[in-house]
C-alpha cells in the first residue's frame, strides 16, 4: 500500500484507513505525524501536492523541534512510524 502513495491526499487516505486498526501506538504516531504533515504542507494549500523530498525534511525538522512534548517511549513510536512513511517522499 506504501508503494502507491505519491501525494497529500493519498497519504491522508491511509492516514484515515488506519483508524480501523486496534493500535493505540499506530494511531497515537499516525495522527501525531500527520499533523506535522499537514501543517508543513499548508503553504501550498493542494491536496495533489506531491510527497517531495523537501517537505519531508520541513516535516523532520519540525518533528525534531517538538521532541521534548513527548514522553521517551512516544519519540520511539512516532520515530518509528515517521521512518516507515518517509519512503513515500521521493
Amino acid at each position: 500500500m506504501m508503494n502507491n502513495i505519491n501525494n497529500l491526499e493519498q497519504l491522508c487516505d491511509y492516514f484515515d484507513g488506519l483508524i480501523e486498526h486496534d493500535d493505540a501506538d499506530l494511531l497515537f504516531a499516525s495522527s501525531y505525524v500527520r499533523g506535522f504533515i499537514l501543517i508543513a504542507a499548508n503553504d501550498a494549500s493542494d491536496e495533489e501536492q506531491p510527497l517531495t523530498a523537501e517537505l519531508a525534511d520541513r516535516v523532520s525538522a519540525e518533528l525534531h523541534a517538538a521532541r521534548s512534548e513527548l514522553t521517551p517511549q512516544d519519540k520511539v513510536i512516532v520515530d518509528n512510524f515517521w521512518q516507515q512513511i518517509q519512503p513515500c517522499f521521493c
